[in-house]
C-alpha cells in the first residue's frame, strides 16, 4: 500500500522553465527539481500532480501538489527532509499532509486564487526586479477597477486566451477581481475554479491599458463579447504572477 502525500510549496519561478518538465530546455522546471529531492529522500521516483501548472518565471506563495510513496514518512519528516535537499533552490516545503488516496491536488480544487503584482513608478525595480511588473507611467486605478467588473462571472474568455491554450472551452467563471493600491504597488486578485492559459496575465495587460488611458474601462466589455485575442492588451510579464493559494 502507498501512502499518499499532499504538499503545499513555494518558489521563486526565475531561472526555472516553469513547473512542468520540458525536454530539450536547458533550464530545469520545479517539477524536476521536486522529484530530485524526493528520490534523494526515498529513493523513489513517484508522479507528482500539481493544483496549477505555472509558466516559465511565475511565481508560487501556496502552489499544492500530491504524490505517492511506498515508504512512510511523517509529515514532519516530508518537510524537514525535502528542504534539505532544496536548499540549493528557489523553492521551499512550507507544510505536508497525509491524506488519503482519493484526494487529487488538481482535480480537487474547488478554486484557485492568483496575484498579479504591479510595481507604478518611474524609478525601475531593484529589489522586486524579477517579481512585479514595473509600468512607469502612472495608472489609474478606480478606471481598472471598473472595467474588471465586466470579467465576473460565467464568459466566453476567447478574447484572453492564449493561441496554444488546450483548454476544452474558453468557457470560464470568475468569482473575484480585487485590484487595490498600497502606495506604488498595485496588486490584483484573481479567483476562479480554473483559468486558461495566459489569462490571468491577458486580463492584466488589458487592465494596463485602461489604467493608462489607451483605452476607456467599457472597452473591457466589449472586448469580452468580441472573443477575439486580437481586441485584447499585451500578455503581462510572468515575473508579476503568483499563484496565491487553493481551496479544497
Amino acid at each position: 500500500m502507498t501512502q499518499r502525500y499532499k504538499l503545499t510549496i513555494e518558489y521563486d519561478g526565475s531561472g526555472y522553465c516553469g513547473f512542468q518538465k520540458q525536454f530539450g530546455i536547458t533550464e530545469k522546471s520545479i517539477e524536476e527539481i521536486l522529484e530530485e529531492a524526493v528520490f534523494k529522500m526515498s529513493q523513489e521516483k513517484p508522479k507528482i500532480m500539481v493544483c496549477g501548472r505555472t509558466d516559465a518565471g511565475v511565481h508560487a506563495l501556496g502552489q499544492v501538489v500530491h504524490f505517492d510513496l511506498e515508504k512512510k514518512f511523517s509529515s514532519h519528516q516530508i518537510i524537514l527532509g525535502l528542504n534539505s535537499y532544496l536548499r540549493q533552490e528557489n523553492l521551499a516545503i512550507l507544510d505536508a499532509e497525509i491524506t488519503d488516496e482519493n484526494f487529487h491536488a488538481r482535480f480537487n480544487a474547488k478554486m484557485r486564487h492568483y496575484r498579479y503584482a504591479i510595481v507604478n513608478r518611474r524609478a525601475p525595480l531593484v529589489l522586486q526586479k524579477n517579481r512585479a511588473w514595473h509600468v512607469a507611467q502612472l495608472l489609474d486605478i478606480l478606471a481598472m477597477q471598473e472595467s474588471a467588473k465586466f470579467l465576473i462571472g460565467e464568459h466566453d474568455f476567447s478574447s484572453f486566451r492564449d493561441a496554444e491554450c488546450q483548454g476544452k472551452s474558453p468557457v470560464k467563471s470568475i468569482e473575484k477581481i480585487e485590484i487595490t493600491q498600497n502606495g506604488e504597488e498595485i496588486l490584483i486578485e484573481v479567483s476562479a475554479k480554473s483559468f486558461l492559459h495566459h489569462m490571468v496575465r491577458n486580463i492584466v495587460g488589458t487592465l494596463v491599458w485602461v489604467g493608462s488611458g489607451k483605452i476607456a474601462a467599457l472597452e473591457m466589455k466589449k472586448i469580452l463579447e468580441a472573443k477575439d485575442r486580437t481586441k485584447s492588451g499585451p500578455n503581462a510579464p510572468a515575473c508579476g504572477l503568483y499563484f496565491l493559494r487553493a481551496d479544497y
